[in-house]
């Protein structure tokens, strides 16, 4: 463990909690911006470091842990996200460009909730391990293997970079239709993916 002096602090930092000052409005299903593939993101600068501030400040006022930037109606290849959202000392991880390099052949199904679709959980099937690559948010490339719901989070996040969402992978189309009704949400909006 390393001592605060050693640590690289990160510079998206934002205050966590409910509290949050203006922050971009997260679309819901329905929207077309969902649905819109994002662009990579050619330098890292400080306007991409504000715009992943501006995201986090939306994840934490909705209680989420984790944002990508089509959520917010910004077309780029950026995701937040932060599994420790009470804790204020741990940074969030920012993912610029991130590309998938391997999943693992174990899956794992799991509950998932996202915030463009508030109130609706449920199951889906994800691997249970990711190595991605991406850059962070001072542009340095970076690699990271992660399995849970960590994984969970980072595949969950990069299908909103290409326009899915959490609903177009799920199996059980009674509990989905079902859901989707209960909550005022159009059954008509959700793409499956093969």
């Amino acid at each position: 463990m390393a001592r605060q002096s050693e640590r690289q602090a990160s510079t998206v930092m934002v205050p966590k909690g409910e509290e949050q000052p203006e922050s971009p409005k997260i679309h819901t299903l329905g929207s077309n911006e969902l649905r819109k593939p994002a662009k990579r993101i050619s330098k890292v600068n400080e306007q991409v470091r504000e715009l992943a501030r501006e995201m986090l400040r939306s994840m934490y006022a909705a209680h989420g842990i984790g944002l990508a930037a089509p959520q917010v109606g910004v077309h780029q290849q950026l995701l937040v996200i932060d599994l420790d959202p009470e804790e204020a000392a741990n940074p969030p991880l920012v993912l610029i460009n991130p590309e998938i390099v391997a999943t693992s052949g174990a899956l794992d199904t799991y509950e998932e909730g996202c915030l463009s679709i508030p109130g609706v959980y449920l199951n889906v099937v994800r691997p249970s391990q990711v190595d991605v690559k991406y850059r962070d948010e001072l542009g340095r490339p970076q690699r990271r293997k992660a399995d849970g719901l960590m994984a969970r989070c980072i595949l969950h996040e990069m299908d909103h970079l290409n326009g899915v969402l959490f609903v177009d992978r799920v199996s059980d189309e009674l509990s989905l239709s079902g859901e989707l009704q209960r909550l005022g949400f159009d059954r008509n909006d959700v793409k499956p993916v093969a």
